[in-house]
């Protein structure tokens, strides 16, 4: 099985190369026509070639080309109303001769709308209806009975990858504009989010630099973040953690004779509340730490904790 396996990605490999070896000026045209385009780049296909469609439109659209997929049997049944005069269509079919796709073209030309195919056909009805093609013909499916589509629909995928990769360059989309349309990823959450949007600021632990041991104990407990304050929110004296607390115990396990004012940290890092959480994750990262105080660091108030662990 594992030979077997080898071969797959040999051949498909050996595809891609081939269909690499080809581009051409066809593809700069394609880049061109596609960044001219004021309304969304539409992407239609039906089967194999509709499954990497609507994988391309979706790659399309998270990064900077608005785009979308659209069934041509649907299309033919009422959701042409989708397609507007400005937009751009996508035309997808390794033979190039998908009727439910050559259904649809009579209405794109009359709506004058910008055609570009992908096909493994250059003198297919496809191709030669389309203002640009792409070849992505291929020697050889992976499939050992040469019928199921293997190869050419993973050509397609590259082609449409490098199509949103190239328009990325163009369109100069940055990993904030890629945040901006996964808010609900972890990027997004590292880009967008600020800090003040995922601290703390219910009950903090805050102890008075001449408490005892079990004062700390059960305030640091109690706190339920793994440290404690010394002082009060508007002016913090340092900070005490659990890491704090266990090294200090191995180095004098008399807890009569510890003393907060020397087990604390007396400059605790105190980042604003505006920051973003992907910069106050890479602060973290660099100290080794995994708490942040939040407020004003020059007059050392606070107004929240921060933990990169409660965020991710």
């Amino acid at each position: 099985m594992k030979d077997i396996a080898k071969r797959v990605f040999n051949i498909e490999i050996q595809s891609l190369q081939e269909v690499a070896a080809r581009l051409n000026s066809d593809f700069d045209d394609v880049i061109s026509a596609i960044s001219a385009v004021k309304g969304k780049l539409v992407v239609a296909g039906v089967g194999k070639s509709g499954i990497v469609g609507k994988k391309i439109a979706a790659t399309l659209a998270s990064t900077g080309t608005p785009s979308f997929f659209l069934h041509p049997g649907e299309a033919f049944h009422g959701d042409l109303g989708m397609i507007g005069h400005e937009d751009a269509v996508l035309l997808i079919s390794y033979s190039g001769e998908t009727d439910e796709v050559l259904k649809i073209i009579p209405f794109l030309k009359h709506n004058q709308n910008l055609l570009i195919g992908i096909t493994g056909n250059r003198d297919s009805t496809i191709a030669r209806n389309c203002d640009h093609h792409l070849d992505v013909r291929i020697t050889t499916e992976a499939c050992p009975l040469e019928l199921a589509p293997t190869s050419s629909t993973t050509a397609t995928l590259v082609m449409g990858d490098a199509l949103a990769v190239a328009l990325m360059t163009i369109k100069k989309f940055q990993p904030e504009d890629f945040a901006r349309y996964h808010p609900g990823g972890s990027l997004g959450r590292k880009l967008l989010t600020r800090v003040k949007d995922k601290m703390r600021t219910e009950a903090l632990p805050y102890i008075n630099s001449n408490a005892g041991f079990t004062e700390l104990l059960l305030c640091m407990s109690a706190g339920r973040l793994g440290l404690v304050m010394i002082g009060d929110a508007n002016y913090v004296e340092g900070i005490i953690t659990d890491g704090d607390l266990r090294r200090a115990l191995l180095h004098n396990p008399n807890t009569q004779e510890l003393k907060i004012t020397e087990m604390m940290t007396p400059q605790p890092i105190i980042i604003s509340g505006d920051e973003f959480a992907g910069v106050a994750e890479h602060l973290m990262i660099e100290r080794k730490i995994a708490t942040l105080l939040v407020g004003d660091a020059e007059a050392r108030r606070v107004a929240g904790v921060y933990q990169i662990y409660n965020e991710y």
